[in-house]
């Protein structure tokens, strides 16, 4: 299975707004108890997330998974930091790419493969207010022209 494939369970569509992402790499995470359960539901946000390497090692934060609903007192905390599971080479990579400057590593999507919660994860160099209303003018542009596209060929 192709690296981002599977049942998609969230994504975090503001980091293709303000990020150019370049590479992407698929990391596994240290869940607890009913975070799996939780996140199998779909509730989970990657809006405010991040990954920081300390330690030689990676961890995300401000990932919310929300407490599961039949968990009683086995819940875990919901903003709680997460290490993630990646091989030294792909820490060492990212931890040189983020030395440079206005480079980041931001969450993508989560989404279940072959039966595992699995982070697609991006570096990306953040993007300037110009940048940004570039992409939208391209993007209205597009919708325009499939607009008249598809009037044209209704008749």
């Amino acid at each position: 299975m192709a690296k981002g494939t599977g049942k998609v369970l969230a994504q975090n569509k503001k980091a293709n707004h303000d990020y150019f992402i370049e590479e992407t790499i698929e990391a596994g995470m240290v869940l607890q108890g009913t975070e799996i359960k939780s996140i199998r539901a779909g509730k989970i946000q990657l809006k405010d997330s991040f990954v920081q390497i300390r330690n030689n090692q990676a961890w995300i934060s401000n990932m919310h998974i929300s407490p599961y609903d039949q968990g009683n007192r086995f819940n875990h905390d919901p903003l709680r930091v997460r290490k993630l599971l990646l091989h030294k080479k792909q820490i060492s990579e990212l931890l040189g790419r983020t030395k440079q400057e206005g480079y980041t590593i931001v969450p993508l999507k989560m989404y279940i493969k072959d039966g595992y919660a699995k982070l697609l994860i991006g570096v990306g160099k953040g993007k300037k207010n110009y940048d940004k209303r570039d992409d939208l003018k391209k993007k209205e542009a597009k919708r325009e022209m499939e607009r008249a596209f598809k009037a044209k060929n209704q008749y």
